[in-house]
């Protein structure tokens, strides 16, 4: 008769934690939403000075007499919006990560949040560069091939929607390609294989940084070196970086395992 209230407590114990799991997720849910909100409400203000920004290295490259147009009644208005939404998500990133951190880091070992928050930054300082890449670097080139390819006759003039739709696609592919080194990291982190292996697949990761250079970029050879190169180098520092973090761990492997726990108290 006395086993049955201990293991409603017992129960109660478990679904207690779970549910605190919840509410804090929806806490840092709401403050998530609530960064993203007002970063986007303080750019909303500037959304057609950032959409001229954003179309420049396009209007740069037009030839006298062409601009861009809105094919759509509602383009002139949402566009511009629409990307202020998505350069506020964008500028909260570091924010969202730190909530994401936040969340897991107590069920994390010390040693594994000493590796896994500079992840969290290497991580969003290389997206933010393969999207400034793609802006300053490849997107001259590749809109001065589009441009100067129309054939004769051809007046090229832009939907200001489709325009932002193919920027904001090439920033998230050019974000991807740029996370090379992370994905590296964590391939040896998980154990599915090792520097050493990684470095003897090099000619294959060279072929296919400039296959992903080739679907990428536009069908002339300096837009995919552009890509490609930077790749392939991002792809030796992971190397270099997978190497190192093999040594700390290593180092943290030799340490007890009580004095591991983000605790402390080996508990």
């Amino acid at each position: 008769m006395t086993e049955r209230p201990e293991k409603k407590r017992e129960a109660g114990d478990e679904e207690q934690p779970f549910v605190s799991h919840l509410i804090e997720l929806r806490g840092r849910l709401l403050r998530s939403i609530a960064v993203v909100v007002v970063i986007f409400m303080g750019l909303s203000a500037y959304a057609d000075t950032l959409y001229s920004m954003l179309a420049k290295p396009l209007l740069r490259q037009f030839p006298k007499g062409s601009s861009m147009i809105a094919i759509d009644v509602t383009s002139p208005f949402l566009a511009p919006f629409h990307f202020a939404l998505v350069l506020a998500i964008f500028l909260a990133m570091p924010y969202l990560l730190y909530q994401i951190w936040a969340f897991i880091a107590p069920g994390l070992y010390r040693h594994e949040r000493r590796f896994a928050l500079p992840l969290l930054v290497s991580s969003t300082a290389l997206f933010y560069g393969g999207m400034a890449f793609a802006y300053f670097v490849v997107f001259p080139l590749m809109f001065r091939f589009f441009t100067h390819a129309a054939p004769r006759g051809v007046k090229v003039m832009t939907d200001i929607k489709s325009y932002l739709d193919f920027v904001l696609t090439m920033f998230f592919a050019f974000g991807i390609a740029f996370e090379t080194p992370i994905a590296t990291i964590l391939l040896v982190w998980t154990g599915a294989t090792t520097p050493q292996k990684l470095a003897r697949m090099r000619p294959y990761v060279i072929v296919a940084c400039f296959v992903i250079g080739m679907l990428l970029t536009p069908p002339d050879v300096l837009s995919q070196v552009s890509l490609a190169v930077p790749m392939w180098l991002l792809f030796e520092l992971g190397v270099a970086w997978s190497r190192f973090f093999v040594r700390r761990r290593e180092t943290a492997d030799a340490v007890p395992a009580g004095d591991t726990h983000g605790d402390g108290d080996g508990a």
